[in-house]
């Protein structure tokens, strides 16, 4: 495979650069909501929000490559995200391009480039575990609504969520797989109830969130009823995707390669001491081979050919990775790691990252039994 990019594709990446030049402040007011309302704008007029979206439906029209590029300069220089939503951006509006009707998208996929609407997504339960599919949460049919009973758990920004991407069961006759469906429902629906609640680090992405005959409308299903197993699927396929895996890892490691050349040990530079150069190299050919691994999913997807179970490789990588550079941070920096918040929050914050999306023995898992075709655990 050639690695190597394109004329035009070198180009789009100059003309990238070129714009955050021209626009992107030093240092970036990323916690200024104003800031993010005018960045967005502007990232809307180059219709870089929501690049690899049709242009019928308010995206760039992009290809895959040229969508990895302008992450990887995004990320390179610590700009804002593309797009005030990242959920509704990375699952919930691929989905509604492929599967919802001209009045869901009239309703939502605007909203989504926009940053009018925030989502979350409803998968996880509290007895369910790592087994998707056999979620509990029901949702019986009343006339021209369904009336939603039971709990979802983990549910990241469902505290200040619009919508959520909810997955229930409606029929519990057939196969776990077959009975379940997808509702696209306003977080102000009455019987609804939010709780946070708090991790390692004191702070609350994570949520349970409680429905007591929650009634929406047939209007807000995604797709066919029983037919949510496969919308989830192609959701997920995009989180997995590894489009963005290596370019927030490189992230990191820059992160990390800057703090040892601050911290001292033994009297100077960390970074002269031949164990950490050695476990900053190593990191750093990890790094570069998720990168090379993305484009290769990448250019299977542009071939026609579904990536399916390969993106598991990035998705375990990275889990593995992240509990690595949070441990070696917090090495660098010793009994000072108590007062860098930032460094701390960060380390005890990625017990919880590494398990969204499934955890790295589901990873494992997929490897195993998908891919090198082992008998299954």
């Amino acid at each position: 495979m050639d690695f190597n990019f394109s004329p035009e594709e070198q180009a789009f990446r100059e003309e990238i650069r070129g714009f955050l030049d021209a626009n992107l402040p030093d240092p970036v007011p990323d916690e200024d909501p104003a800031f993010l309302q005018a960045w967005n704008r502007k990232l809307r007029e180059k219709r870089w929000v929501g690049f690899s979206w049709p242009r019928e439906w308010g995206g760039g029209g992009g290809d895959l490559i040229r969508q990895f590029i302008l992450k990887e300069e995004m990320s390179a220089r610590r700009a804002p995200a593309l797009g005030l939503d990242f959920m509704g951006l990375t699952w919930v509006g691929p989905a509604v391009i492929k599967h919802g009707t001209k009045e869901q998208k009239a309703e939502h996929l605007e909203a989504i480039l926009d940053g009018r609407s925030h989502w979350c997504t409803g998968y996880s339960e509290p007895d369910v575990g790592s087994d998707l599919a056999s979620l509990q949460c029901r949702a019986v049919r009343d006339g021209d609504e369904y009336v939603i009973h039971g709990q979802k758990i983990w549910t990241t920004s469902a505290h200040f969520a619009s919508h959520i991407f909810l997955l229930v069961r409606t029929d519990p006759t057939v196969s776990k797989y077959k009975g379940i469906t997808c509702l696209l429902v306003p977080m102000s629906t009455p019987g609804i109830t939010v709780t946070p609640i708090e991790n390692l680090s004191g702070k609350a992405s994570f949520n349970q969130v409680f429905f007591d005959g929650a009634r929406t409308p047939v209007a807000n299903r995604l797709g066919a009823e029983g037919e949510g197993w496969k919308v989830v699927m192609g959701a997920l396929a995009n989180e997995r995707s590894g489009i963005s895996e290596s370019t927030e890892m490189q992230q990191h490691l820059d992160d990390i390669r800057a703090l040892a050349k601050r911290a001292v040990r033994n009297g100077r530079p960390a970074l002269q001491d031949d164990r950490v150069r050695r476990r900053l190299s190593e990191m750093e050919i990890r790094v570069e081979a998720m990168r090379l691994t993305g484009l290769r999913h990448l250019t299977d997807q542009i071939n026609g050919k579904p990536s399916g179970s390969e993106t598991a490789i990035n998705k375990l990588q990275r889990g593995i990775l992240e509990f690595e550079m949070s441990e070696l941070s917090l090495e660098l920096l010793g009994s000072e790691a108590l007062h860098q918040g930032e460094i701390q929050h960060d380390a005890l914050g990625w017990h919880g990252t590494v398990i969204g999306g499934g955890s790295p023995n589901i990873q494992r898992n997929i490897i195993a039994e998908r891919i090198l075709g082992l008998p299954k655990d």
